[in-house]
């Protein structure tokens, strides 16, 4: 399943990729209360789906977040400067299911609308 959200601000993929670190996940994300060491030199990220190892990775036009451990196997990206439309951030989630239940439908949803919330203000 996807889930995509767009804010028309202009943002280069290089501001995005320093601006979305994984530490600072939760100042963009309200769905994400927390990110924390997980002891072995990586990062785990507390939200209301539990807790998950949080990974970073640097993609043409910005950046992807994944949680590799998540059932779901849980990804999203941020990118911008990308055609058709180069003056958009466009934030797009992804889960390895064809269908869900209504209610974790319904979180994915808000977790990409509070994506698009918190970047629209920091951009």
């Amino acid at each position: 399943m996807e889930f995509f959200a767009q804010i028309d601000k202009a943002a280069s993929p290089e501001d995005l990729q320093k601006l979305l670190q994984i530490e600072d996940i939760p100042r963009f994300c309200s769905f994400v209360s927390e990110v924390r060491s997980d002891g072995n030199n990586g990062l785990e990220m507390i939200s209301f789906w539990g807790v998950h190892t949080v990974q970073r990775e640097l993609i043409r036009g910005g950046v992807r977040f994944s949680l590799p451990g998540c059932p779901n196997v849980m990804a999203w990206t941020i990118t911008s400067g990308l055609p058709p439309d180069p003056d958009t951030v466009v934030i797009h989630c992804v889960i390895n299911r064809s269908e869900h239940d209504p209610d974790f439908i319904e979180s994915l949803e808000a977790f990409v609308e509070d994506w698009k919330t918190g970047l629209e203000a920091a951009l």
